[in-house]
């Protein structure tokens, strides 16, 4: 038993070994990897800046996945951001061209030691899990033959509008959004996020991309998803953090269409620092910030009864 232990792979080590080789090289998973520039006839523009998705079940990836997937699309440059398995190609009629590689995805799973049960018993209690990853292969649709014409044109979330959407978001949301002074921050002792108005900005989309990164924080707030705001600049804690903020929002972003973009490069030799010493923190880190992500587009889905405010009044 103990010899099949030391063979199993790590898949936490694996994926944390790859993200940081990315980041030692100055290249950020959560910024932009898509690479437009190889762009083909059956190429969709809108697709470059978008979540993953299964081609044949539409459900979005999440969590680390859809770093490993927008990793891989980079790294090959895909044409378009959908996936499948090897058997649903072939069940769909086609099939994986030879000598295509695939990439690899992961799920969750758990059980209880043998020995774990035993100590439960003997300190009166239930027994805790261990949880680990198991992980199977995807492929691009691009990577396939004789898939039907029709599949991959599942239609993305369309660019632009973005300050409507903010907008709608924060009305929404009902979170404290205060324009003026010269600093972007969230104040979980107040509640509320402080941001330069949007003339202060180069360009517009930029104020937007920069509060996706403040309203990820606002979401960890103890009374929504209470992650642990309390830690101080420069802290290991702050750090992780500040990497499920810069995950998030490129989440949000790609949910809306816009190119994402690092809003905190400074942090880099932290968040080094932090996988370096924990191979489980970018899977939890991805896992926060796409259950943030999917916290603050959910409230689009009823903003539209209630048209939003022009974000330049939100003060």
């Amino acid at each position: 038993m103990a010899a099949q232990s030391n063979n199993r792979r790590d898949l936490y080590q694996e994926i944390t070994d790859r993200i940081i080789a990315d980041l030692e090289r100055g290249i950020f998973p959560w910024a932009r990897p898509w690479k437009p520039v190889k762009e083909t006839p059956e190429a969709q523009p809108a697709a470059f800046f978008s979540m993953p998705r299964n081609a044949v079940t539409g459900r979005l990836y999440s969590g680390i996945n859809t770093l490993l997937l927008w990793m891989a699309k980079d790294e090959n440059g895909f044409a378009q951001n959908h996936w499948l398995t090897f058997k649903q190609a072939i069940a769909l009629g086609g099939a994986v061209r030879k000598g295509e590689k695939g990439t690899l995805v992961v799920y969750a799973d758990k059980f209880i030691p043998k020995e774990e049960h035993a100590k439960a018993r003997e300190e009166n209690r239930d027994p805790r899990p261990v949880f680990f990853l198991k992980g199977f292969t995807v492929f691009n649709i691009s990577q396939c033959d004789g898939l039907p014409d029709s599949l991959g044109t599942i239609a993305e979330l369309e660019p632009a509008e973005v300050p409507e959407r903010s907008a709608a978001i924060i009305k929404a949301s009902r979170a404290d959004l205060r324009i003026g002074g010269d600093r972007a921050y969230y104040t979980p002792q107040g509640d509320f996020i402080g941001m330069p108005h949007p003339a202060q900005f180069k360009e517009r989309v930029d104020f937007d991309r920069t509060l996706f990164h403040e309203l990820v924080h606002w979401s960890g707030h103890s009374t929504r998803l209470n992650r642990d705001l309390s830690n101080r600049f420069g802290s290991q804690g702050y750090a992780r953090e500040e990497l499920v903020a810069e995950c998030g929002s490129a989440m949000i972003a790609a949910a809306m269409g816009i190119e994402p973009t690092v809003r905190h490069a400074d942090y880099l030799n932290s968040w080094l620092k932090v996988l370096k010493e924990d191979k489980r923190a970018i899977v939890q880190a991805a896992s926060q910030a796409s259950k943030a992500a999917d916290f603050i587009l959910a409230f689009e889905e009823g903003a539209s009864e209630h048209p939003a405010e022009e974000m330049d009044e939100a003060a």
